[in-house]
């Protein structure tokens, strides 16, 4: 069933603009005579004249709109002077509501230009179905068919304005929750290396478990990939790296390692680099990312270092690659912990627990539970020390000085860091990133 209905009128041909309020009465009679049961919420978009005012806009359309009382609280005139802008702020509206199955109701010459746009600013959790303007006369209208898969016809010229478009109003928004906030080491010398761990301030992302700062985008959650590449390129900004030369892990949760220049694994936890100017960076949300930084070869690397990461050794797999690839004694290498979920919070199965009990009882706390917790930290440190990284040279939740502390835990600070265990499936993610400077 469908759940909202978008009637675009931003960009009418000649021929319709002077039946606009026609066109526009007789759709919504058409929807709220089949809507008897559920009513959709109705999202009516046109454009914005400079200089005019939004409410002049819904004056001029108040007499198509009068009468319809049943649709009444469920519909909203959005009006913008862009396709993105006016796009993007009725995507707020559907997330907010948490709706996903969508008609759009549109002129046909305007059908392959929207779909470009619901391409980026949407990912695969919606659904999307297109109806005729001219053609809306029946129930079977509002019933939900199988989105068709057609191919790209708008010209690449026509695709990259409409990207060009979307980027400008993306970078002109502001950002949500406070500056953007970078932590920082104090391990890792910053006269050869540019690093930093994020938290979830200073982005563009509305969605309450996105907000604001995520960097991670999935067909599974709804922050698209432009929202991402905005708040990376807004990152890149005030952390001083490239956003074009950026590397970030192909998460497997297991132990494969990239080298920089050579071939590319199809997925893989650790990449290591050489290379001047090219910046790394390991995603978490609970699981660790470990930074690694060799200011004597001049080397760096990072890690994601999930439970099953660390139980296959990811973190000395990245250093072993520095070792062999750059010629990295293991006592220059350091290494550094970013924020991740604590023992205070993470808890395992038993039988999974036990792999860590073996590691050190120490990493498991209640072992005899059905789900003790787990100090995925401590069993990263642990290996790293037996794999010949000095105690020193590594930095995690055990530093004294709290003042130096950048190891938090994600899920006991809501209003630092996302967390997938925490805030379930549709989670944000921060990252920690490393490059070795000009």
């Amino acid at each position: 069933m469908v759940e909202a209905v978008l009637i675009d009128l931003f960009s009418l041909p000649a021929n319709l603009q002077n039946n606009i309020q026609g066109l526009l009465h007789s759709t919504l009679e058409t929807i709220e005579k089949c809507s008897s049961i559920h009513a959709p919420c109705v999202y009516v978009m046109c454009c914005q004249r400079q200089g005019s005012e939004r409410k002049d806009e819904q004056e001029f359309l108040f007499p198509a709109l009068r009468g319809f009382q049943r649709l009444n609280r469920r519909l909203e005139v959005v009006c913008a002077q862009t396709t993105a802008a006016a796009l993007y702020t009725i995507k707020q509206r559907l997330d907010e509501k948490d709706l996903s199955i969508i008609k759009v109701i549109l002129p046909t010459l305007r059908k392959d230009l929207m779909k470009v746009y619901i391409d980026h600013l949407f990912t695969a959790v919606y659904r999307f179905e297109f109806e005729d303007l001219q053609v809306v006369s029946d129930c079977e209208s509002l019933q939900i068919s199988e989105p068709q898969h057609e191919g790209q016809t708008l010209p690449s010229q026509d695709v990259a304005l409409i990207q060009s478009e979307i980027q400008m109003y993306l970078e002109s928004l502001p950002s949500l929750k406070g500056e953007l906030t970078i932590l920082r080491s104090s391990l890792i010398p910053d006269d050869i290396f540019l690093h930093g761990f994020t938290t979830r301030t200073g982005g563009i992302s509305y969605i309450p478990t996105l907000s604001s700062c995520n960097l991670f985008s999935s067909s599974k959650r709804r922050d698209p990939q432009v929202v991402v590449k905005e708040n990376l390129r807004r990152l890149a900004n005030a952390a001083g790296f490239n956003p074009e030369a950026f590397h970030r892990v192909k998460i497997d949760h297991a132990n494969a390692v990239c080298i920089m220049g050579k071939t590319e694994p199809d997925n893989y936890d650790g990449i290591v680099t050489n290379q001047k100017g090219v910046t790394l960076a390991a995603p978490g949300a609970d699981c660790i990312p470990v930074l690694f930084a060799d200011p004597v070869r001049k080397a760096c690397g990072a890690a994601h270092s999930g439970w099953k990461g660390t139980l296959l050794g990811v973190s000395m797999a990245t250093v072993n690659a520095m070792v062999s690839e750059y010629g990295c004694n293991m006592k220059d290498i350091l290494v550094v912990l970013g924020p991740s979920v604590g023992p205070c919070c993470y808890k395992l199965p038993h039988e999974s627990a036990k792999e860590f009990h073996r590691i050190d009882p120490k990493c498991v706390r209640l072992f005899d539970s059905a789900s003790p917790y787990i100090d995925i930290r401590r069993a990263t440190r642990i290996l790293l020390e037996r794999g010949g990284i000095l105690p020193e040279n590594i930095q995690d939740d055990s530093i004294t000085d709290q003042n130096q502390n950048i190891t938090f835990c994600t899920a006991c600070h809501p209003d630092k860091f996302y967390s997938h265990f925490r805030d379930g499936t549709n989670f944000g993610t921060q990252i920690g990133f490393i490059s070795i400077k000009d």
